[in-house]
Order: C-alpha cells, then sequence, then structure tokens
C-alpha cells in the first residue's frame, strides 16, 4: 500500500495544473515551494506534508469544491499508506486521532470529536481516477480570500500550520455554493489535530514602542529619513572596520561622527554594525563583497579587534544606543572564521562594552540565510558553545524566501529560529537587523504591494511579540535599487514610506493585547488581526488592526464606529455595516 495512493494524488494534481494553463515557476511563487519541488509533486516523486501547501495549489489552479474534495481525499490516503508503511514493522499504523475543542469547535469537528479514533487503516481509499478519469469539469474563477491561500503563521507553542490550513478547507467546504453542505471526511477532520479556538497569543496589554520602527542607514552623509521612524542602524554607510582604521591605530571617525550627529539631532537610537576587517589585520583571509579591500575573516590578533572596540566604545559612550558585534556571522561572504573564534570575539568585546558604558545593548553577531539548514547549524553552534550568554540580544536577518512572498510567510522562518533555540534553551530577545544578500537582486515590487508590504513588514513586529521579537530594521533608508524603497536619498517619501509613517501615529498611544488570525478567532482563514487598546483625551478605546494576506474578505464588526485608512481618511460605520477588509491594513475604532 502506498505507490497507489501516490499516484492517484499526482494524477489529480498534475490534471489540475494541466487545466489552469499556468507554468510551475508561477504555480511555485503563489503557491510558497519551489519550482522543482511544485514539479516532484506533480510527478509523484515526492508527497507535500502539509495539507495547507495542497490547498494553495488545488486553489491557485482553480479547483472546484467538488475536485478540491477529491485531492484532499486522495493526498489523505497517500499520507496515511506512506505512513503505514514506515511503521509496518511494528505493525501498528499511526493513530490520527487527536482531542479536539468540542465546545468552540465548528459542528462537523464536534460529531467527529464524539467518535471513536480513527487509523489510517479505517480510511476508504478514493476510486482510482487514471483508467477512467471523469469528462472535464468546467472550473470555476479561484475563490481569494475567502479560504486557502493564507500564508500560515505560528506563535511559539500555539497554531501549527497544518491546523490553519485544514480549518480553511473547512470554510471552504462550507462556503461553496457549487455543492450542498456536508460533514467533511473523518480523516481530514483528525489530520487537522487539536482543534484550538483564540488568538496566535494574549497578554496583558503592553506599549507599542517606537523603537520597533527601524530602518539601516545605507548613507555616509548623516541624513536622516524624512518621515518618522523609531530608530536607525548604522550599515552599508561607510562604516565597515576598514574604514575607520585603514591602517593599525589610526582612526578616521568622520563618517561615523556625521551619522551619529544625525541621529542625534532626530532624536534617533542609534545601532552600530561592525564588520569588515582591515586588511592589514586580516591579509590572507577572502575579501568581502565590497569595494573596500575589506576582509570576511576573523583578524589574526584579537588584540587588534579589542582595540578597535575599545576606541569605539570609548568614544560614543552614551551616543550609540547598541552595538551588533558582527553584520552576519554565519556567511561566508562576511565572516570565514570558526564559531568558536566568532564566540570568543563576542565575549571580548561584551565585556569591554559593559565595562566601558553599561548602558549600551549587546546585540550578538547578526545571523542570516536562516532558510537554509547549513545557516540554522551556524546559529545552533553559536548558542550551544554560549555565545548568546555575553548579549543582551540576539541579532537575526528576518525576510521572506523571496521579495514578493506575503510578509506574513517570515513567521515559517522564525519557528525555525525558534526551535533551534529551545532545543539549546535560551530565548533571547530578538532583534530583526536586515535582509537577505541578494535582495536588490529579486526585482521591484508594483507601488500597491511595495506600500502593503512595507506596512505589513512592522505588523509583523507586533503579531511576533509573543517571540520575544522586539524591533524590526527595514533594509534600507536611503537606496533606490530594491523591491521596496520607502525613501531615496535627496528624495520624497514614497507612499509606502508615508503608510508606514501613519501606522506608527495609531500605534503611538496604544497598548496591545492579542494577535490571531483566520477561523480560530472567528475571522475568515485569510484575515489577519491584533487587538489594541487606544488611550487619548476622550479616554480608552478597543480597536483592532485587520488585513488579508491575499485576498478580500467582509467582515462584521458589531460594536465598531469607525474605520481608518492608511490614507489618513476615516468611514463612520453603522451597526450591521460589514467591513470590507484587504491586503491593505485597517484601524477598526470600537
Amino acid at each position: 500500500m502506498g505507490e497507489r495512493e501516490e499516484r492517484d494524488f499526482s494524477f489529480l494534481l498534475r490534471r489540475l495544473k494541466e487545466r489552469s494553463g499556468r507554468s510551475y515557476e508561477d504555480l511555485a511563487v503563489v503557491s510558497f515551494v519551489s519550482r522543482s519541488t511544485l514539479h516532484r509533486y506533480c510527478n509523484g516523486k515526492s508527497l507535500p506534508s502539509d495539507i495547507g501547501v495542497v490547498m494553495r495549489i488545488a486553489r491557485e489552479c482553480g479547483a472546484g469544491s467538488r475536485e478540491l474534495e477529491q485531492v484532499l481525499r486522495a493526498w489523505s490516503a497517500a499520507t496515511c499508506a506512506v505512513g503505514e508503511a514506515a511503521e509496518g514493522a511494528q505493525g501498528e499504523p499511526p493513530a490520527l486521532s487527536r482531542d479536539l475543542h468540542a465546545r468552540s469547535a465548528p459542528p462537523a469537528v464536534r460529531k467527529a470529536a464524539q467518535e471513536p479514533p480513527v487509523s489510517c487503516s479505517t480510511i476508504p481509499r478514493p476510486p482510482d481516477p487514471r483508467p477512467r478519469p471523469p469528462a472535464p469539469i468546467p472550473l470555476p474563477e479561484p475563490v481569494r480570500g475567502r479560504s486557502g491561500g493564507a500564508a500560515v503563521g505560528r506563535s511559539q507553542g500555539m497554531r501549527l500550520a497544518g491546523v490553519l490550513a485544514a480549518l480553511a478547507l473547512l470554510a471552504g467546504m462550507a462556503g461553496s455554493a457549487a455543492t450542498p453542505a456536508r460533514t467533511a471526511p473523518r480523516a481530514e477532520i483528525m489530520r487537522a489535530g487539536q482543534w484550538i479556538s483564540g488568538p496566535s497569543w494574549v497578554r496583558a496589554p503592553m506599549p507599542v514602542r517606537r523603537e520597533m520602527f527601524g530602518v539601516t542607514i545605507n548613507s555616509n552623509t548623516g541624513t536622516m529619513p524624512a518621515f518618522q521612524v523609531g530608530a536607525v542602524r548604522f550599515w552599508d554607510s561607510g562604516t565597515r572596520w576598514a574604514s575607520l582604521e585603514p591602517r593599525r591605530g589610526e582612526y578616521d571617525w568622520s563618517t561615523l561622527d556625521r551619522l551619529v550627529a544625525g541621529a542625534e539631532r532626530a532624536r534617533l537610537p542609534a545601532l552600530f554594525v561592525l564588520g569588515g576587517t582591515p586588511s592589514w589585520a586580516a591579509p590572507q583571509a577572502p575579501l568581502t563583497p565590497y569595494g573596500d579591500q575589506s576582509r570576511a575573516g576573523p583578524p589574526e590578533d584579537l588584540a587588534d579587534w579589542e582595540a578597535l572596540v575599545r576606541a569605539l566604545v570609548t568614544r560614543y559612550r552614551g551616543r550609540l544606543e547598541a552595538y551588533e558585534l558582527w553584520v552576519m556571522g554565519n556567511d561566508e561572504r562576511f565572516f570565514t572564521g570558526d564559531v568558536t573564534v566568532l564566540v570568543e570575539m563576542t565575549r571580548r568585546a561584551s565585556r569591554i562594552i559593559r565595562r566601558a558604558d553599561p548602558r549600551a545593548i549587546v546585540v550578538c553577531p547578526g545571523m542570516g540565510r536562516l532558510w537554509e539548514p547549513a545557516a540554522r547549524r551556524v546559529l545552533e553552534r553559536f548558542a550551544e558553545l554560549g555565545g548568546y550568554r555575553h548579549c543582551d540580544v540576539a541579532g537575526i536577518k528576518l525576510h521572506q524566501r523571496r521579495a514578493a512572498d506575503p510578509p506574513e510567510t517570515m513567521l515559517e522562518l522564525l519557528v525555525l529560529i525558534d526551535r533551534v533555540f529551545h532545543r539549546i534553551g535560551v530565548h533571547p530577545p530578538l532583534w530583526n537587523t536586515g535582509t537577505t544578500y541578494d535582495i536588490p537582486l529579486q526585482g521591484s515590487l508594483d507601488e500597491r504591494r511595495a506600500t502593503d508590504y512595507a506596512v505589513r513588514f512592522y505588523l509583523l513586529g507586533l503579531y511576533a511579540a509573543d517571540f520575544k521579537l522586539e524591533r524590526m530594521y527595514f533594509y534600507n533608508w536611503g537606496g533606490s535599487s530594491l523591491p521596496i524603497v520607502l525613501q531615496a536619498e535627496g528624495g520624497a517619501p514614497t507612499r509606502a514610506a508615508l503608510a508606514v509613517e501613519q501606522l506608527q501615529r495609531w500605534l503611538a498611544h496604544t497598548r496591545l493585547r492579542s494577535c490571531g488570525q483566520g477561523l480560530a478567532i472567528a475571522l475568515p482563514a485569510n484575515v489577519w488581526q491584533c487587538e489594541l487598546t487606544l488611550t487619548g483625551s476622550r479616554g480608552a478605546h478597543e480597536a483592532v488592526l485587520r488585513w488579508t494576506v491575499t485576498g478580500t474578505a467582509s467582515v462584521a464588526a458589531p460594536g465598531a464606529r469607525s474605520v481608518r485608512h492608511l490614507d489618513g481618511s476615516s468611514v463612520s460605520v453603522r451597526p450591521g455595516d460589514p467591513v470590507q477588509i484587504t491586503e491593505r491594513p485597517v484601524l477598526i475604532i470600537y
């Protein structure tokens, strides 16, 4: 058992793909998998492990309710068959039963919860679709924004991707006009795992700190953003070690002086990033990607490193808020030394900083490329060796796989990072201090999407507060060759920048209570929200930020008084009026 089920699933998936007329590359982008992975699914070489992936592919291919049910049945049977084959030696089929939250679950789930547990062996095989393929069924227009299609986010110890995707399946079946309402197959319900209603996290109201809205300054002039931000970070600004100390013991502080003075005038806390060893300190090390002859290796004599840190902190004591102790410690383009050397550099620098400027924040070396298992292993090794004991904050590079992916997909990466920390038993506060090196090569987003994604980049910081994520440094300010540009130096802020500024105005006098997504909080599966308390001259008001990860949704907002938009406009809401939610966040005031 197993091969037939896998062939059935791949046949159905391949038929949907062919009938959609869409390329593998196009479908891979919107389904958040690689082109080669999607090709393997359609040709029976491998099987998706997540029902959410199956949902996204089928929906993007325009599957109707019957076809969606058919492909999900085939996927369930194939997955069970593979599991039984793996368990066959022990003669124990993999259990599918899970405790269900009967009180708050949909009726179909409550009914299933009262039935005895099932195993894969009890699932009836779907009929073989290949000998007599059904006549072509006209495919309806894809239903986007009502169910499915949502990038799945998981909060620490809470929702798994499969839970949200399976719940999206139930919503899609219930909402279809083409098929009478029916109970979802019991095996599919059980595979969704335990039903838990409620937000991803909830806690006592906490203020939204302005410093969360950071940007990396890509300029050496000392000019600061012309729109509201909360913090700045200096990198790609002419301040690498090779520029600060071109010869041993001879320092050139002119550029950094301008940057620090500019941040002080704007009253912005500044994070300084170390990196780019001078050639004189590591003559045999590989060059960095930059044209200043800086090296990717650590200095041959760590006393040179200590001397730089001491001179830096002595000069800027009380003026620089924080120090990131290397730009990308797990990327060979920026650091080629052993992890043990990086830990020792961190220990020495931290000791110097804490003695010279006790109020300064020590940020451990930034870790990038974290979608790659090899890069996460370096992060894990740094943690195993005790590197995070020497810092106040962990620097991570949090970004989508592709710039065109919804920002919410970064939660998947955050889950992977959190698992690494959990295995080692460390849970430092997190600052998102950058992106991927190849970001300039990924192409520009159109203005609408750039605006939506820039705002949701920072909302991801709110949503991920349960992971101890405290700051989001957008990369970058000043440059103009990136997928999203906030402001090119010398130019005016873009619409994306002005929308980010409006978001900060909304949050300036608020306290954050909870964040959640989809059916678990009685919203459509593609809707995300964070609950707030606003305080002002007229007292406190409840409010919610809402947006969709993709598509649109019409949501009732009982008791709402007004809806505020990022362009500064506001509309009144009458009792019973639905509120249209789109990929551009809105603030609903109660």
